[in-house]
């Protein structure tokens, strides 16, 4: 049984890209044949390179950790991953010739189909990768706001580490002096094909050439900053534009702000999911908001007009007389703004009548003619402040 790959690495299974890439800079920084004196330090050199470009490659990695090291090796063997077409082994939504059809049987027709065939697809021949250009794979951040940076909208910096073409040697994976030549193995092409003869006649098989990584050229130098991958992690400050209204869950995206491409192909994109902050007075509902307004005994009884906070400066809220503890009205607008509409949520106030906690004499005197005057006969001495608020 062959070396694992995590094992290679020295990562555990559930490392990250960024942390594989790390351990790969390290170990080939200490294998690589320019600078190593061990004897089969070339042979170590290729199992890292091959290890780190399994792991960080999220289809042969899926692919590689269902599969196993050994029949990993044999299906990648027999040319069963087809990078053009977007799958693991066979293409498209399956493992081929590894599990499925016939009840798992193995050696069965349908395994043999799927296994040089993709699935059933259709294609003769997969479609390597090469060294056409290839776009950078996205990253992903998380930024919080305040409630009110999301009703106004806001211009927010940010700093971020994501993986940029290596400074020393601008992303080529080797020193400037050194020299570039055609890969021996694939001609220049990126990719190496491979004939196998199978039940259904000759096939053809084309993958990523594994010397030049499908770059079609190999140097005899390894740039010792980035350890030959030609990126290197740097931390970044963005300017991104908030809109007004997004909501907590929702995600922003940076065009072009992504990890770099591969054989001079246009970076990926950097996604931002929004987490809008809790606010200390409004609850928020969608594009609605939610506030408590507390009003006096009198104020409920004869109705007035008073000013409510809102996250556009206060306005008028017309109390009308009789007004229970825990009725709620409407200001209508004055809720959050829709994305990518011109109209705004609506803020909802609700009315808590709030009893006082003392009472000078003369208080107290009105009150006690106001429950004489409904019928009520009460002893202000014994608690009927107490009763009042109860009431409520």
């Amino acid at each position: 049984m062959s070396e694992d790959f995590y094992e290679v690495l020295g990562v555990s299974r559930d490392a990250s890209d960024d942390e594989i890439k790390q351990a790969y800079r390290e170990k080939a920084s200490k294998y690589h044949p320019d600078v190593s004196d061990e004897p089969d330090a070339e042979e170590k050199f290729k199992k890292i390179k091959k290890a780190k470009e399994i792991l960080t490659d999220e289809e042969k990695r899926q692919a590689y950790d269902q599969m196993g090291h050994d029949r990993f090796e044999e299906a990648e063997k027999r040319g069963g991953f087809d990078e053009g077409r977007g799958g693991g082994p066979g293409g498209p939504g399956g493992f081929g010739g590894f599990g499925g059809g016939n009840g798992g049987a193995s050696g069965g027709f349908e395994d043999i189909f799927e296994q040089f065939f993709g699935g059933g697809s259709g294609g003769m021949s997969g479609q390597g990768g090469g060294n056409r250009p290839r776009q950078g794979r996205n990253l992903r951040t998380s930024m919080e706001i305040d409630l009110e940076d999301a009703y106004h909208g806001v211009s927010k910096e940010f700093t971020v580490t994501r993986p940029e073409k290596c400074s020393d040697c601008n992303g080529e994976g080797h020193p400037p002096d050194a020299s570039v030549d055609t890969c021996p193995e694939c001609g220049g092409a990126g990719e190496v094909r491979q004939v196998q003869q199978t039940p259904f006649g000759r096939v053809q098989q084309r993958s990523t050439c594994p010397r030049c990584n499908g770059e079609g050229e190999v140097a005899d130098q390894t740039c010792r900053t980035c350890g030959g991958d030609g990126v290197d992690q740097n931390e970044v400050t963005l300017t991104v534009e908030v809109p007004a209204g997004v909501e907590t869950g929702q995600t922003l995206r940076m065009d072009g702000e992504g990890a770099p491409g591969e054989n001079r192909g246009p970076p990926g994109d950097l996604l931002i999911d929004i987490e809008v902050r809790d606010h200390e007075d409004f609850e928020r509902d969608g594009a609605d908001l939610h506030y408590d307004q507390p009003i006096s005994f009198p104020q409920a009884v004869f109705g007035d007009s008073i000013e409510v906070p809102t996250l556009d400066g206060k306005k008028q809220l017309e109390i009308p007389d009789g007004t229970q503890s825990g009725e709620r009205f409407r200001l209508k607008g004055q809720g959050m703004p829709k994305l990518r509409s011109r109209r705004s949520g609506h803020l909802f106030v609700t009315v808590q009548v709030v009893t006082p906690d003392s009472l000078n004499e003369e208080q107290k005197d009105a009150l006690e003619q106001f429950a004489e005057a409904g019928g009520e006969e009460v002893d202000v001495s014994e608690g009927f402040f107490e009763k009042i608020k109860n009431s409520f």
